[in-house]
């Protein structure tokens, strides 16, 4: 069915039409790769039996094909993209020998033919400011090719499935019927690598079996950011960047470019339910199929402050297409009533209960269950093209009061931490730092400039001193996040990290001239680095590491990107390639360790392992890791949808052209979805004040 446009559209001329033409334009256009798209798994082009279809590929050199091209000769171009992938993928991993399987991956096909993947793909990341030639096109290639190891093994053994075990290859569903849960999650992953063939295998698998009458409660948050975001997000790209992943409607019987609002407002529309609540904040779960809303089964039925206020962007674009004012008003009644609970210095209690509107407790943290309720603050901000203010200064003072209540530094480094009061503001301070929690340096850095790069944005009127401290402060946050990598064996950075600090804890009034110290710190032009500054991190040096504690139960890895994606956001912002080859480092070590590696034996082969018995290693996925401090790592059986949706996909901007998705024109959600800014306009409005107005310094 066509998607049906709303009652209250607004006049043809209007801005708001544009955004709701997108989805009605014509879809005859062809396919530009940038390069062949592959159409079996890696391990069929190692040589594995192919068990899947194989998918409709377009050379990217052609705009145009008769639709009566022959089956045979689809093949043919099938199997010349698999000559020219096997060149190119020489580069994922280093190593030292044919017998060891981490440094050299080595397949076979064809005849007992070997294809390599090239040794040493880069020596260690330069300093911060390094300006070293490299070839940073090349880098994302090699990240796409571990974005394809990883979708191709799922659409082999798990298709269609939610969950994905990449070492027993096994797939499970959440709910009954599914959620599509890992193809529309990664699906914008999928446009923005141009990965023509794959996009349609997905669109194909949405239009013929997504749906959303799954008679089982699922979390109202998860589902909003990663199901309705990743559709939205979908639309977006296939809409304004026609030339990512193009697919023509040249099949009969095709459907058109409303596919993924069809299936967002279906899935929208049966979201709003979890907001029935008495007070307008989101209950935890809701019933698809029901409309019921269902409360925690844990936190006595609170929902976290978060996952309430991290669905913002995603309905307000819907909105925003569809000219439905519901969807936008639902969401701004949530913010209103948080508001309304006046939290001193804008920090929030990570728990809020649904039928009051009254926060629970007094646990204050930005990890999990507080994280991203900061995150969309500036976010909605920006993605209203500054029409909000409102959420600036929310975000304003919530980082003032970040500063002030959580800023520390750690015992020996004077490493920046940004801790966690699990007692409220008055309470101590604990220096713990969740992985999640390194999405701020970026956030912060995204703030400051709005998205500009700093070059640029210092040239603004606006931009002072504040701007400037803010930089700092996202800088050494950063370099904090890096360093809970550096500190493990494998390089990989622990779920949660704890620091060792003076007691009392030395706070960011005691050590940085801030605002809170203006008046005595003299010349503006001049800004004070903490007292022991370190960049880089020197890995020969253990000063720093003595500042790190890592728990036995924190020490293992779920792929997660919020590091990389600061590591995005610092280095197109700052402008400086360091980021780029930190971001790198992580990279190569993520494809040392996690990768799920296959040994078989071939009487083909051109080495021989200590045995004298021959061998041929390949990778076939990549997984999460139980212990980032043991070489070899234990691995667990599971790869989380956001590797193939965020954290690769970070890795692949991050090694972008930065004028590729630009920051100033989109904003990303909590999951990586891509959305554009836009203008309100006459029909859509804030519709609410702060009824406790900040106090600035």
């Amino acid at each position: 069915m066509a998607f049906q446009l709303p009652n209250n559209v607004p006049s043809f001329s209007s801005s708001q039409r544009t955004l709701e033409n997108e989805y009605w334009r014509a879809a005859n256009r062809y396919g530009n790769d940038g390069g062949f798209d592959f159409s079996t798994t890696v391990n069929s082009l190692m040589g594995a039996d192919q068990d899947l279809p194989m998918y409709k590929d377009k050379p990217y050199y052609s705009k145009q094909r008769s639709r009566t091209m022959p089956r045979r000769r689809r093949t043919l171009l099938g199997l010349t993209a698999t000559v020219v992938f096997l060149g190119t993928i020489w580069f994922l991993l280093s190593g030292k020998s044919p017998q060891q399987l981490i440094g050299q991956h080595v397949g076979s096909m064809h005849g007992g033919e070997l294809f390599r993947w090239r040794q040493g793909i880069d020596k260690k990341a330069p300093s911060l400011g390094s300006h070293k030639e490299i070839d940073w096109a090349e880098r994302r290639e090699r990240v796409r090719d571990a974005f394809v190891v990883s979708w191709d093994d799922y659409a082999q053994h798990g298709w269609g499935k939610d969950i994905y075990k990449p070492i027993s290859q096994k797939g499970a569903d959440m709910v009954k019927g599914g959620m599509g849960w890992m193809i529309v999650d990664a699906l914008d992953t999928l446009m923005i690598m141009n990965l023509t063939s794959r996009v349609q295998h997905a669109r194909d698998w949405i239009h013929t079996s997504l749906q959303y009458t799954q008679d089982k409660p699922v979390n109202t948050f998860e589902t909003t950011i990663r199901m309705l975001g990743g559709l939205l997000s979908a639309h977006y790209l296939s809409t304004t960047y026609p030339d990512l992943a193009s697919i023509p409607d040249d099949d009969a019987g095709a459907h058109g470019e409303d596919l993924y609002i069809e299936k967002a407002t279906d899935l929208a529309d049966r979201l709003l339910h979890a907001f029935d609540s008495k007070s307008g904040i989101p209950f935890a779960s809701v019933n698809l199929n029901t409309s019921a809303s269902v409360p925690s089964h844990a936190d006595n039925g609170a929902s976290s402050t978060a996952e309430a206020a991290t669905l913002q962007l995603e309905f307000k674009y819907l909105a925003k297409l569809t000219g439905e004012t519901n969807y936008w008003e639902t969401v701004e009644k949530v913010m209103e009533v948080i508001e309304a609970n006046e939290r001193e210095d804008g920090l929030l209690p990570i728990f809020i209960y649904p039928d009051t509107g009254k926060f629970m407790g007094d646990n204050i943290r930005l990890g999990s269950r507080g994280d991203s309720y900061y995150e969309y603050l500036i976010k909605q901000y920006l993605q209203t093209s500054e029409e909000e203010p409102i959420y600036l200064d929310l975000w304003e003072e919530a980082l003032a009061g970040i500063r002030k209540h959580l800023i520390t530094y750690s015992k020996h480094a004077s490493l920046t931490v940004l801790g966690e009061r699990p007692r409220g503001l008055r309470g101590d301070l604990a220096p713990k730092m969740d992985h999640l929690v390194c999405f701020m340096p970026g956030t912060i850095a995204l703030a400051a400039t709005g998205g500009q790069p700093i070059s640029k944005a210092r040239k603004q009127p606006g931009w002072g001193r504040k701007q400037e401290e803010e930089i700092l402060l996202a800088k050494e946050l950063m370099k904090t996040c890096w360093a809970t990598y550096l500190a493990t064996n494998t390089g990989l950075a622990p779920e949660i990290t704890y620091f060792e600090i003076d007691d009392p804890p030395r706070m960011m009034s005691d050590v940085l001239p801030f605002a809170e110290n203006k008046k005595k710190s003299g010349a503006d032009s001049e800004l004070h680095m903490i007292s022991k500054p370190l960049y880089p991190l020197d890995k020969k040096r253990n000063i720093w590491r003595k500042d790190i504690d890592i728990h036995a139960q924190d020490k293992h890895n779920l792929q997660r990107p919020e590091t990389v994606e600061s590591l995005f956001y610092m280095y197109r912002i700052l402008e400086d390639d360091a980021y780029r080859h930190w971001g790198w480092e992580m990279f190569r070590n993520f494809v040392k360790h996690t990768a799920v590696i296959e040994e078989t034996s071939s009487s083909s082969s051109e080495f021989s392992d200590a045995d004298g018995g021959q061998t041929s290693s390949r990778i076939r996925g990549f997984t999460s890791l139980n212990n980032v401090d043991v070489v070899p790592p234990v691995q667990r059986d599971n790869m989380e949808s956001f590797w193939l949706a965020e954290t690769l996909k970070y890795f692949y901007l991050l090694f972008s052209d930065r004028d590729f998705l630009p920051l100033e024109k989109t904003v990303f959600n909590t999951e990586a979805h891509v959305f554009p800014r836009f203008n309100m306009g006459s029909q859509f409005k804030t519709g609410w004040t702060r009824k406790h107005k900040w106090k600035k310094d």
